[in-house]
């Protein structure tokens, strides 16, 4: 916008203030009506947009000192003074400025190449770059809350609340969802350091701290045990107890003949929080005796000469061989 259409403006009146306001009382109007129209507590609504806009730009320049007294310098010249015209004559904009910028008689000084009356303005009133004044200074947003709280496998799976200090020592409570994942964040938006301009207020980020389990491992939805098996249980079969993360147990079967490393899934144990619904992966690892009895040793030993004789490690060979 340029520069001589905001000086036809009545930022006084825009606000709801009158022309002798002090700083505190232009100020406390500006946040009340800047949290009245801002963008976010109106959404797709137009008008509000606009009329934020306004007194936006209505703020900035009455809450500058030095601007305000340019403002209102300018504003009792051209209410007492001659109109603006754009042709000569008695009384016209030269008259207004001639001797504000040094000027004699009737002589406006000449802009740059190309320049107009509202790169003179924007000079004036110490404007930067396109519009000076013409735009608007967005409310800053309030400090957010920056905290950490560490959860242990279990309670980050069911979900829990924590609660933190806030502003002026206020308790905030936030509830964690249920299977937060190690270094998730969780957002509580407003509930941070109010704005110092009345803009909207900060926000509560919690970063979410899961150590690792001494049993238990996450893998995404599911989660993976390790359950030791006897050689007897991998070679024979068997039904063996597993623990589960609620605290109770399941039994799975094992199959003859499982070697050490293979994974079974026990539906619906894993991850269970909003849409996820994981397995519990129980691997076994089998087993090997650390001690043998004479007469344990003289069994096995007759047992490995009547088992066929396989190398497990042929194929591993061949491939490393290519």
């Amino acid at each position: 916008m340029a520069s001589q259409d905001w000086l036809e403006k009545d930022f006084y009146a825009i606000l709801g203030v009158s022309k002798d306001a002090s700083e505190s009382e232009i100020k406390k109007t500006y946040r009340s009506l800047a949290r009245k129209y801002h963008p976010d507590s109106n959404p797709d609504d137009a008008g509000a947009e606009a009329r934020f806009k306004e007194i936006s730009e209505a703020y900035s320049v009455l809450s500058d000192a030095t601007a305000r007294a340019e403002y209102d310098q300018i504003r009792t010249m051209q209410a007492g003074g001659p109109r603006f015209t754009s042709g000569g004559g008695q009384g016209g904009f030269e008259d207004v400025f001639g001797g504000m910028f040094g000027g004699g008689g009737g002589g406006m000084p000449r802009s740059a190449p190309g320049g107009d009356y509202g790169d003179l303005f924007s000079g004036l009133f110490g404007g930067g770059g396109a519009g000076g004044f013409g735009g608007y200074r967005e409310p800053t947003k309030g400090r957010d809350i920056i905290s950490r709280v560490t959860l242990d496998l279990k309670v980050a799976l069911a979900g829990t609340e924590v609660s933190l200090e806030g502003p002026g020592g206020k308790k905030i409570t936030a509830r964690v969802p249920a299977g937060v994942k190690d270094g998730q964040k969780v957002r509580l938006r407003g509930k941070g350091h109010p704005s110092p301009d009345g803009g909207r207020p900060g926000d509560v980020i919690i970063t979410v701290g899961v150590p690792k389990h001494q049993i238990y491992s996450r893998d995404g939805d599911n989660l993976r045990i390790e359950v030791p098996i006897t050689f007897g249980e991998a070679t024979l079969g068997a039904t063996v107890e597993v623990p589960t993360i609620d605290g109770d147990v399941v039994k799975v079967k094992v199959p003859a003949g499982t070697p050490s490393g293979k994974v079974l899934r026990v539906k619906g144990r894993g991850v269970r929080g909003g849409s996820a619904l994981g397995d519990l992966l129980v691997e076994f690892i089998v087993a090997v005796p650390a001690h043998l009895s004479g007469v344990a040793k003289g069994h096995l030993e007759k047992l490995m000469a009547a088992l066929p004789k396989e190398n497990p490690r042929e194929d591993l060979l061949k491939r490393a061989k290519g």
